[in-house]
């Protein structure tokens, strides 16, 4: 993959780099199988009345971009999303007890793009010139819409598919089981394979990320362009049966409005506690038989991750070829990587990380095969002191 960036000195806040080096320091606990989530609890989890932002960024620059073209022919960077997820039960035939049914409706906002930070490191005259653009530029509140009247962006079921994997906290990482690898058609210049790869972090049960890459697969595999990166952060409101939304207020900013996350806040020693779910494969077709058994295990470990090797950040103008630029480095503390090991595994991974010093994880990987081989769910928790205590 590759992205023209570009490099100067500055005060920009970084935007994407190569992969952070994660290194095991101590094993805490060594890898015990665990019990299958049960699916009617984690539908139960995902149910509900949903209030959101989202926002799309560029998956070369990181920077963020247009969502929609407002009435005025103008650009519009942020959007609010209110989303109706339901189980419903499953005819008998289907052998499931429900599918999850999703509606969401959104509005666009925000012709002015993302708001320079107010962080310590600027000078004081440019940090007074984004308080002044905050106050300017101050953007309409969520229950100023009415969504009754909005449009849909989706609609969609999700059930026992073979490629959703969820775990007991409601996260759950969505895709194909297979993408195409393999010898090339010369006999079509054209063909090529674009999926989308869905995954869902979740916060203390309320709060909750969902990141969306749309990549496509060409030339047997070998090329892969990452089309799009949407992200979208909600809070669950209330259950499906209630609709008068009125007295919940929502508490999150739009994504423009939001700090970036930097690496020196995810460099250090963390405490990782790892579920994986990784699929056993039969003789038969996985996607017509809809039915791929999953074995969980989980792990503790305590690991240091090194700061990245090479880094960008914004507005620099000097452009140079990064081929291993990997991570995004998203506004709200979210990160997004797709990364094409060594070993040619691929990884689509999104993070999430809060100041209380707690990073979310959500990574899914594919073989050389083209197969789905492993999805792992990870708590991470900073360590805060210089000398571990006595184990």
């Amino acid at each position: 993959m590759m992205r023209n960036v570009s490099e100067k000195s500055g005060y920009g806040r970084i935007t994407i780099s190569s992969a952070m080096l994660i290194e095991i320091e101590t094993v805490l606990q060594t890898q015990e199988p665990v019990i299958r989530p049960i699916w009617n609890t984690f539908a139960s989890s995902v149910s509900g009345i949903w209030k959101g932002v989202g926002a799309v960024f560029s998956p070369v620059t990181a920077e963020i971009e247009p969502i929609e073209v407002g009435d005025k022919n103008e650009n519009l960077f942020d959007c609010y999303t209110l989303t109706r997820v339901e189980a419903f039960p499953s005819s008998a035939e289907d052998g499931q007890t429900s599918h999850i049914q999703r509606t969401v409706n959104w509005v666009s906002l925000n012709p002015y793009g993302e708001i320079p930070e107010l962080d310590g490191e600027r000078p004081l005259g440019m940090r007074r010139m984004t308080e002044e653009t905050l106050k300017n530029n101050k953007l309409p509140k969520f229950e100023s819409f009415d969504f009754g009247k909005s449009d849909v962006m989706e609609e969609d079921i999700m059930g026992m598919e073979p490629g959703l994997l969820f775990f007991e906290d409601g996260s759950y990482s969505r895709g194909p089981v297979d993408i195409p690898v393999g010898e090339v058609d010369m006999s079509n210049n054209y063909l090529s394979s674009t999926f989308k790869f869905e995954q869902c972090l979740v916060k203390g049960c309320h709060k909750r990320l969902r990141m969306v890459h749309t990549i496509e697969f060409s030339n047997g595999g070998s090329d892969i362009q990452i089309l799009r990166v949407a992200v979208y952060e909600e809070q669950w409101v209330c259950p499906t049966n209630l609709s008068d939304l009125s007295d919940t207020e929502m508490e999150m900013k739009p994504f423009s409005q939001r700090r970036r996350v930097q690496p020196r806040e995810l460099a250090g020693s963390w405490k990782v506690l790892e579920m994986s779910a990784t699929p056993v494969y039969g003789e038969g077709d996985c996607t017509i038989s809809n039915v791929v058994p999953y074995v969980y295990l989980c792990t503790e470990n305590l690991k240091k991750r090194s700061l990245p090797e090479s880094i960008v950040h914004f507005g620099e103008e000097e452009l140079r070829d990064m081929q291993d630029a990997t991570v995004l480095w998203l506004p709200g503390g979210v990160t997004s990587f797709v990364d094409v090991k060594e070993d040619g595994i691929l990884c689509i991974g999104v993070g999430w990380y809060s100041d209380e010093g707690i990073n979310l994880v959500l990574e899914r990987d594919y073989g050389t095969d083209g197969k789905l081989k492993e999805v792992r769910w990870k708590s991470e928790v900073k360590r805060r002191w210089t000398n571990p205590p006595p184990m």
